[in-house]
């Protein structure tokens, strides 16, 4: 298990380093600079491009990058005046991370049970309900539900506010906008692995035993049925936190989301590889732990990857 993990560490690392590689030269290419306002002096410009390292040559601009980088150091905003961007990205993570936690949580137990009895239920009403909502929720963009929500659940109903993040209140339904989507995909894939499980000897042979029917679903069927799951679930997680950033803008929730999209408007060039790359780690760290995680529900994976 030491070797498997650490084989999924290099590789890891490896990922990040082209990620904020071609992310740097990906930045170079974008149309004007930050410093575009009309009011700034040529003069000032190049005072401006000075102090921040954007006149040296690219070569060198790389190199430094990818240094401060190592140590933990993304620069400084140029539109946050001057703070660090490691130090907004912190900031503004628990937020998005609160919204994404909390939108997996709804999502993962209700697509399992949803997932569950469709299988159960093969064929039946309740089987077609289950298909319906997994066929909606991939559907119906989250940019089309949240607006919906608002409208019926702020405007007309007054249930709800409709926008910020002043309390737990707030939270409800930009969390329920980006569960949906989560929903679908893990009714689906529990549905589908559920029924090919549930029609494996083994299960066949366990209910011969005598196992009672909730011991047959709890005790194969379900675990049995769990790896599939796991392969979607780390990446929905940062996929939460990374595509929430439309969810936020339409409830004006101040996450990096929100955060991202201003910088790409303004042009602030660290800020934009800092949360490019600040996103990476997120998704490679996710893939590491589910990589770890097929090792422990089935052994037989961590050997397949190499001896131990």
């Amino acid at each position: 298990m030491l070797r498997y993990t650490a084989r999924r560490l290099v590789i890891a690392v490896f990922t990040l380093f082209i990620i904020a590689t071609v992310t740097f030269f990906i930045m170079q290419l974008l149309p004007g600079t930050p410093f575009n306002d009309e009011k700034l002096s040529d003069e000032a410009k190049a005072q401006l491009e000075a102090k921040y390292g954007l006149d040296d040559p690219l070569v060198v601009q790389y190199a430094r990058y990818m240094a401060n980088m190592a140590q933990g150091d993304f620069g400084n905003s140029f539109y946050y005046n001057n703070t660090p961007v490691l130090g907004i990205l912190l900031g503004r993570f628990p937020v998005s991370a609160f919204l994404g936690f909390q939108a997996m949580v709804v999502g993962v137990f209700v697509g399992m049970a949803l997932g569950i009895v469709g299988a159960l239920k093969h064929n039946t009403f309740w089987d077609s309900n289950a298909t319906v909502v997994a066929v909606l929720g991939i559907s119906i963009p989250s940019f089309v539900l949240g607006p919906l929500m608002q409208y019926w659940f702020g405007v007309k109903l007054g249930w709800l506010p409709i926008a910020f993040f002043d309390s737990w209140k707030h939270s409800i339904m930009p969390s329920i906008a980006l569960s949906v989507f989560v929903i679908a995909i893990i009714a689906r894939f529990m549905r589908t692995e559920m029924l090919e499980v549930l029609a494996q000897d083994y299960i066949t042979l366990a209910k011969a035993k005598g196992l009672s029917a909730l011991g047959v679903v709890l005790r194969h069927a379900v675990r049995n049925s769990l790896i599939p799951v796991v392969t979607v679930i780390f990446p929905l997680v940062v996929g939460l936190v990374t595509g929430s950033l439309v969810i936020e803008q339409i409830f004006a929730i101040p996450g990096i989301g929100e955060l991202f999209v201003t910088s790409i408007v303004v042009s602030d060039y660290f800020m934009i590889m800092g949360t490019t790359v600040f996103f990476a780690v997120l998704f490679v760290v996710a893939l590491l732990i589910q990589d770890i995680a097929y090792g422990i529900i089935d052994p037989r994976i961590r050997v397949s990857g190499g001896k131990e």
